[in-house]
């Protein structure tokens, strides 16, 4: 399942680890940089890497929101869900970001284009309420805002998912 590529740095990975399973999250990370998450079988294959069992790096992804255990979209929404973003608007923020997308939270546009996805916490609660879209912190947000933020991430053809306006 992995390539001679992903094998090859994860392996550097590894030899700069005090353990091999210290380097889990690493080597988590370098498969979802190559196929957008880590499958049942990506798991099997870095167990004997990394000298774990195969139930105990489940665990870890699970545990680590950043791990994507499922297929994602080429761009994922990430929308903070912190006690600060919903005094702040969230749940507003949610309902808009929805519409927009045509989608809910946990779904991938029809185009897998967008995963939108909640996360307990961004660190910005001074930009409350925030988003990030791949590696880029948004906000303090508001629908018009979402609007802007939307635009500048149009890379859907005509009929996209927020063509609607």
């Amino acid at each position: 399942m992995l390539s001679a590529t992903e094998m090859a740095e994860i392996r550097r990975t590894i030899e700069h680890a005090e353990t091999p399973r210290s380097a889990c999250i690493d080597a988590m990370r370098i498969v979802q940089r190559f196929h957008g998450y880590v499958s049942d079988e990506a798991l099997q294959d870095l167990s004997t890497l990394l000298e774990m069992d195969a139930s105990e790096l489940d665990s870890v992804a699970t545990f680590y929101n950043l791990i994507y255990r499922k297929p994602v979209g080429e761009h994922v929404i990430l929308l903070c869900d912190s006690v600060s973003c919903w005094i702040m608007g969230h749940d507003t923020i949610r309902q808009h970001l929805e519409r927009r997308l045509g989608i809910t939270v946990g779904r991938t546009t029809a185009d897998n284009r967008y995963t939108l996805l909640t996360i307990p916490c961004l660190g910005a609660c001074d930009r409350a309420p925030s988003m990030m879209i791949d590696d880029t912190l948004y906000g303090p947000l508001s629908a018009e805002k979402i609007d802007e933020i939307l635009e500048t991430h149009r890379d859907v053809p005509e009929g996209g998912p927020w063509n609607d306006r």
